[in-house]
């Protein structure tokens, strides 16, 4: 059992100025004038307190970036050295995390994700499991899907699905058009995105099953998206910073650190991210953290492994968008958050009397810039090297107890 701790000073995300106060790991009461003896004080003065948050799709555990971003759950990816497809290897993903970050591994959807066998979803449930995930690529066969989205319905367990038919997207490194045409990349129509994501909605209606595209990044995939949610289906969609702050130009002059899964789309596929974000079609806000060393990256961009380092930089990257008036606050911390732990059925990512007290005291006007040599975590590889930004996790609260 911890001692009380009591926040003090700051201000919650919808602006209310609130005191905080946690015992034995759970928020006791949200207000003011508390009885609070004995109580570990931290002063929260100027600043936002929020809560801690959950990254619904990383690709490695990596504490010291997760802390750096005020990340307090991340959702492993099974795309690990061993695929996560055994009940044995969730338990032991699940135990990596370290005192400010619990680990909430994610199912291969199929044995080795070869996209052919069904793996045991029940075994890896009843270890953690919080989710079946079809990892880097989609399913190919929707005859295989099907039989995935039915098995998980059985459990209640939510699937995440990357979206890109593979047999359109198969050796590409760029999404089709001027840039890619200019510099000569292999590359895929954008509407590889929406070809999956209209099978799986249609297969997630006939099956019952969950459904969360962990990355939509396309105005078709989007429009397909509203239309789903406006009929009542149980489906949910993510994205990252990066599709909502960079263009395919981003690639030019051939920056392997912009060389990301999905690849980034023209400008008018942006501005529809952008828009779906503001109208709500957007559920999830998250990092995609995939940390790749200079042997992986520092190549030919066609050779060059796609993906980036986005834990330590998640907060301030998604802090640009409440800057530009795009999203408020509150909406930020739901995508941040809250919704990721509904989706995953954690007890996390909200503030509320009972909840479980993981919070972050963030100061939003700190300055500081990205920098992929002195970027905390397992690698630096971020296409936002340089960039000035605002926004840091200055303290982070696990269980009612100071992490850091």
């Amino acid at each position: 059992m911890s001692s009380p701790l009591l926040v003090r000073g700051g201000r919650l995300p919808s602006g209310e100025r609130a005191e905080i106060l946690a015992v034995d790991g759970r928020i006791a009461a949200i207000g003011s004038g508390f009885a609070t003896e004995g109580a570990e004080r931290l002063d929260a003065a100027g600043k936002l307190v929020a809560p801690a948050l959950v990254d619904l799709g990383v690709f490695a555990i990596d504490p010291s970036a997760a802390r750096a971003g005020g990340i307090a759950h991340a959702a492993l990816m099974p795309d690990q050295s061993l695929p996560l497809d055994d009940a044995a290897l969730i338990e032991r993903a699940a135990g990596a995390g370290g005192p400010g970050l619990t680990v909430h591994p994610l199912a291969a959807a199929t044995r080795g994700l070869g996209g052919q066998e069904l793996a045991e979803l029940g075994l890896m449930h009843a270890a953690g499991a919080r989710a079946a995930a079809t990892g880097r690529e989609a399913i190919g066969s929707a005859a295989v899907m099907r039989r995935v989205l039915a098995y998980a319905a059985s459990f209640d367990l939510p699937v995440v699905v990357h979206a890109e038919d593979p047999t359109l997207a198969e050796g590409a490194v760029a999404t089709a058009g001027e840039t890619a045409t200019r510099l000569g990349l292999p590359a895929a129509p954008a509407v590889a995105e929406a070809l999956i994501v209209a099978r799986d909605l249609l297969l997630a209606e006939e099956t019952g099953a969950r459904v969360h595209f962990r990355q939509l990044t396309t105005a078709r995939a989007f429009a397909l998206m509203r239309e789903a949610k406006a009929r009542g289906l149980p489906v949910t969609c993510g994205i990252t910073p990066a599709h909502l702050l960079l263009s395919d130009i981003a690639v030019t002059g051939f920056r392997s650190f912009a060389h990301l899964s999905p690849p980034l789309r023209d400008e008018a596929d942006r501005q529809a991210a952008r828009a779906a974000l503001a109208d709500g079609t957007v559920d999830v806000l998250s990092s995609g953290h995939d940390p790749r060393g200079p042997e992986a990256k520092r190549l030919p961009f066609a050779e060059s492994s796609s993906g980036a380092a986005g834990a330590a930089t998640l907060l301030a990257l998604s802090w640009l968008l409440v800057r530009d008036g795009l999203i408020g606050p509150e909406r930020l911390f739901e995508l941040l958050a809250r919704n990721p732990a509904r989706i995953l059925g954690l007890d996390a990512g909200e503030l509320r009397v009972g909840g479980r007290a993981d919070l972050i005291v963030v100061d939003p006007d700190a300055p500081w810039r990205i920098d992929e040599r002195t970027l905390p975590g397992l690698a630096g590889n971020t296409p936002f090297d340089g960039l000035p930004v605002q926004g840091k996790a200055v303290t982070l609260v696990k269980n009612g107890v100071l992490v850091g």
